[in-house]
């Protein structure tokens, strides 16, 4: 509607997905340095987790749009409660798998097939899994199994799981242990700073064709960042609404009382009539009145133990350059090993002890619900 009277080519905040918008921030350059990690591993789990909105599935888009495409089999599946014997047939027909029944071991060996062929083709297999935090329990270890897919010695599949912060929580969990051991890589989305905010609006705004019209003022930023809290989706949201009030007020500034006062219509539709104009430290910002919710003492103790385990995957790595450097300086090899065990097991001793603190605080927890 409003791409017209300011001269773009295209709408410049769409809320849906698109990686041809793609904006690497400090936060989204480094999760995209693990995915491409991972990639090169070409085995196990990638775990990318985050807040509503913070831009996980444009991340993977843009990793799997500069991949080669002739090179490379990708399935991705957005979950909605799926279980087991669905999740396989989800699966197989997005790798485009004919199976002659829904039989879970038919669903298995053709799905292993077909990978057996691409294998041999030099295709890689990978299955991309978005919102895996509403996946149950057993799907999840489904996901798992097939990992286990296996041909001369190499893994068939890798897979990436792509979650809200609560999907930590869950692989904590008992019973998740052998998934944990084969995550390769873990890293959790942060909001954008104020002076990402405003780079990211200016990114998107070019990338549609952008002549600063409508100019954008330096408190008008300030007020952007304020309401979003540095959410790109809640960004979008806003700065769409933002584009539209000025089409249709024909206005060309936008400055820090027409955010405002969007925001104040926002507010009312959506997020209980807060504006950017209300900073009471008592209260919560408008936009975390719907958004936020208070992180349980297991989602916490998660998220201490995956930067914990991401610390122990970097000492593994350590390791097989260790064992690769030949039998030329064997003492001080020795030496190196004895400290990387003594690492580990100091690791294994504070994933322990995380994952005591989680136990523990599920009963507490329940109690003061009751």
């Amino acid at each position: 509607m409003y791409e017209e009277f300011f001269g773009l080519a295209k709408k410049p905040f769409q809320l849906s997905p698109d990686a041809s918008f793609f904006f690497p921030s400090a936060e989204h350059a480094k999760a995209l340095s693990f995915l491409q990690y991972g990639l090169s591993q070409g085995d196990g789990f990638i775990v990318i987790t985050g807040s509503v909105g913070t831009g996980k599935t444009t991340l993977v888009q843009a990793l799997v749009n500069d991949l080669d495409q002739s090179e490379l089999s990708v399935a991705t599946i957005v979950t909605s409660n799926l279980g087991e014997s669905d999740l396989l047939q989800m699966v197989a027909n997005n790798f485009g798998v004919a199976v002659r029944d829904e039989n879970k071991a038919t669903l298995l060996q053709e799905l292993q097939h077909n990978f057996i062929q691409q294998t041999r083709a030099n295709r890689r297999i990978l299955l991309i899994v978005d919102e895996a935090q509403n996946l149950p329990g057993d799907s999840v270890e489904e996901l798992r199994m097939l990992s286990n897919f296996m041909h001369e010695g190499k893994p068939l599949v890798q897979i990436f799981l792509l979650g809200q912060q609560e999907f930590r929580g869950t692989l904590l969990s008992e019973g998740f242990e052998q998934l944990r051991q084969r995550v390769i890589a873990t890293y959790h989305l942060n909001p954008l700073s104020m002076e990402e905010t405003r780079t990211y609006i200016e990114h998107r705004l070019h990338v549609a064709g952008w002549q600063s019209n409508p100019e954008i003022s330096d408190d008008a930023f300030v007020a952007i960042h304020r309401f979003s809290e540095g959410v790109p989706r809640r960004i979008n949201n806003v700065c769409d609404r933002l584009l539209l009030f000025a089409f249709l007020e024909e206005l060309t500034v936008i400055d820090e009382s027409i955010v405002e006062s969007v925001s104040q219509e926002i507010g009312t539709e959506f997020w209980g009539g807060n504006s950017v104009s209300e900073p009471d430290p008592a209260e919560k910002p408008a936009a975390a009145q719907v958004f936020d919710t208070p992180e349980s003492p297991r989602e916490s103790a998660a998220r201490s133990m995956f930067d914990k385990a991401d610390v122990q995957r970097r000492i593994g790595s350590l390791e097989r350059a260790v064992d690769g450097l030949g039998h030329s300086i064997k003492p001080e090899l020795a030496e190196i090993r004895e400290e990387l065990s003594f690492l580990r097991l100091m690791m294994d001793d504070i994933l322990h002890e995380m994952r005591e603190i989680a136990n523990n605080a599920a009963p507490a927890t329940k109690k003061k619900r009751a």
